[in-house]
């Protein structure tokens, strides 16, 4: 459905975030390194409560809620398919940093999950993981590495993907059951986006 041109209402407990759809068809230059001693490490079959804990470390913030919600059969699923890549960015002996590679459609890599703990941000640590990234996914046979974001994620988010070589391709309404509401998300989290009951 297309919205049509003005304001469109959002019942009361909804969210409702603009997502960018983001992608590269070629490999960017790589952007040099920032200064620091991170690691990259793969999980290859990630527990529920490690990969829920990380997520909600990275992205609780940025309501986050997608893996949260999803029942464990089929996050267990999705997690231990063999075409999808799930690596944690370590900063000393803490996992600090998440990065989903998904291969399951050929020809394409979605980065779908990337981002760092509140403890990293600013750091230089996301263009580190980026970097990361980006070798990950350009080392395989792929015509397109894409992602997305929204209007609930950090205020520099699509700036940062921008400057890392990604260009905007598409744009999406999303509206969802706000996860503050349910227990889904602490009620204090996300203050940039109001609950409204």
């Amino acid at each position: 459905m297309i919205l049509p041109d003005g304001y469109s209402d959002i019942p009361a407990g909804k969210v409702a975030a603009i997502v960018t759809h983001l992608e590269m068809t070629a490999r960017p230059v790589p952007r040099a390194d920032p200064a620091g001693a991170w690691t990259l490490r793969r999980v290859e079959t990630p527990p529920l409560d490690w990969f829920r804990d990380l997520y909600r470390r990275v992205g609780e913030e940025w309501l986050w809620f997608s893996r949260i919600r999803m029942p464990d059969a089929e996050l267990t699923a999705r997690l231990h398919s063999p075409q999808l890549e799930v690596y944690a960015m370590v900063d000393g002996n803490s996992d600090e940093g998440l990065l989903e590679l998904d291969f399951r459609e050929p020809g394409h890599c979605e980065i779908g999950m990337f981002g760092v703990t509140a403890r990293l941000v600013g750091t230089g640590a996301g263009r580190w993981l980026m970097n990361r990234a980006l070798e990950i996914a350009w080392s395989r046979p792929v015509e397109r590495v894409w992602l997305h974001t929204c209007t609930f994620d950090h205020p520099a988010a699509l700036a940062f993907y921008q400057r890392s070589g990604f260009r905007a391709c598409r744009r999406q309404i999303e509206v969802r059951d706000d996860p503050r509401l349910d227990g889904t998300a602490p009620r204090d989290v996300a203050r940039h986006v109001p609950v409204i009951e």
